[in-house]
């Protein structure tokens, strides 16, 4: 197979078994919190075969237990400071495959036939960045075999393998592109992802109390408030679904009531090139990093060798500043380690919030609003970011919560509805 880009699983002709007997797939993703313990497994091993029974094919694609990550991670680092990338990978793993085996137990008890699948089974194909691997195909042929044969098939999240036949892990949330790519190569439409939130919000709700669950939102504006640090869904999952037009629709696992739908449909608007604000996200960790005697060339290239992304690049002679939005101080320099230069964490107690909408980051008024309301409370920028749907703001680590609420309500996000805001008009309280 010869995918049309490094995340493009290619999909099967038709949603028809070998048999010929129609096929009624469904995609569903848990999260970790969401089989976080026995009970919470039990009671997604009792949802799936709910759906079993109501005459769906069932495909579930499953996170390691709570925590489980972090305990395999730490157990690693007490050996060594820096873990060989292969075995590490081999090692997270683990986690993903114990939730699905699990499951699939949990599954027989209930009654029903069940299959765990590990990234290898499964058909998942990655490139070779350990850690932060991109799927390069994905061959279903065994999925849809199972289905064929009335099984629950529970597929690990976050892994796959290389041509060499070794296990490679796809970074942090990376269970969401699993679940997407497994939908995409089944030709499904959607892509349900269970979780512990009731959907997506115009910001973190622990950290803005009246934040408001949006009913239904573009892959962009979803794309932008992932890649800010909204921690609902990995943004290359995002980028995976709007790929292959598959809406996603985020839900609680607790509830079981509707979330959010995230689709290609925009809100219709009577207003002409308006800005209308999404929602605000932020990181509570977002450093500026140093480099001396390279080029932003050589930095880019050093990150993105290792599937790390760019930021913001600040030259000056002879030495560079940089950002990272997302990625591990330890993986930073040891991508610039592997060139043999020596990176520094220039200011260590940085984090970020940022501004979410459409053609928002085009609009000064609404970055004159932004700073306005900062510098109002306090709060000043060290670094101050755009893009088209997006600014962003570099501010002190402990002054990040507080900025989320201030443009939070700078906006009036905590509203039904943030008014779309018309070009050469002020942004007026």
């Amino acid at each position: 197979m010869s995918p049309e880009s490094p995340e493009s699983p290619e999909s099967p002709e038709s949603a028809t078994s070998p048999s010929g007997r129609p096929l009624r797939p469904v995609v569903w993703k848990f999260g970790g919190s969401s089989v976080g313990d026995m009970d919470r497994l039990r009671r997604v091993a009792q949802r799936l075969v709910e759906a079993r029974r109501a005459g769906a094919d069932v495909v579930a694609v499953l996170s390691a237990m709570s925590d489980t990550t972090d305990d395999l991670l730490e157990m690693a680092n007490v050996l060594t400071a820096q873990p060989d990338a292969r075995e590490l990978d081999a090692l997270l793993a683990v986690g993903e495959s114990m939730s699905c085996a699990l499951a699939a137990i949990a599954v027989h008890e209930l009654g029903e036939r069940a299959v765990s699948l590990n990234g290898r089974q499964a058909g998942v194909l990655t490139d070779t960045a350990h850690g932060n691997a991109r799927m390069q195909s994905i061959d279903p042929a065994r999925i849809v075999a199972a289905l064929e044969q009335g099984l629950i098939v529970l597929v690990t999240g976050y892994q796959g393998v290389t041509d060499d036949g070794d296990v490679t892990t796809l970074g942090r949330g990376g269970s969401d592109a699993s679940a997407i790519a497994v939908a995409a190569a089944l030709g499904l439409p959607e892509c349900d992802i269970w979780t512990d939130v009731p959907g997506v919000f115009t910001a973190d709700p622990r950290v803005v109390p009246d934040a408001r669950r949006l009913d239904r939102l573009s892959h962009e504006a979803m794309l932008q408030l992932a890649e800010a640090g909204a921690q609902v869904m990995q943004p290359r999952a995002v980028e995976l679904a709007a790929a292959h037009g598959v809406a996603i629709h985020v839900r609680s696992s607790f509830t079981g009531e509707p979330g959010t739908w995230i689709t290609e449909v925009r809100e219709e608007n009577d207003m002409f090139e308006t800005a209308r604000i999404i929602g605000v996200a932020h990181r509570r960790h977002d450093p500026l990093y140093q480099v001396d005697g390279l080029t932003p060339a050589q930095v880019s290239a050093a990150l993105a060798g290792h599937g790390l992304p760019v930021g913001s690049i600040i030259g000056s002679p002879g030495e560079l500043r940089f950002t990272s939005p997302g990625a591990e101080p330890q993986a930073v320099i040891a991508a610039l380690g592997d060139i043999g230069a020596a990176v520094a964490v220039h200011d260590e107690e940085l984090g970020s919030v940022s501004v979410a909408g459409d053609a928002c980051g085009n609009r000064s008024e609404v970055t004159l609003r932004i700073l306005e309301s900062l510098e109002s409370t306090g709060i000043r920028p060290v670094l101050v970011t755009s893009t088209p749907s997006r600014v962003s703001c570099h501010v002190a680590s402990g002054a990040v919560d507080e900025a989320a609420r201030v443009l939070h309500s700078a906006f009036g996000l905590h509203t039904d509805a943030a008014a779309p805001q018309p070009v050469g008009v002020a942004l007026a309280n």
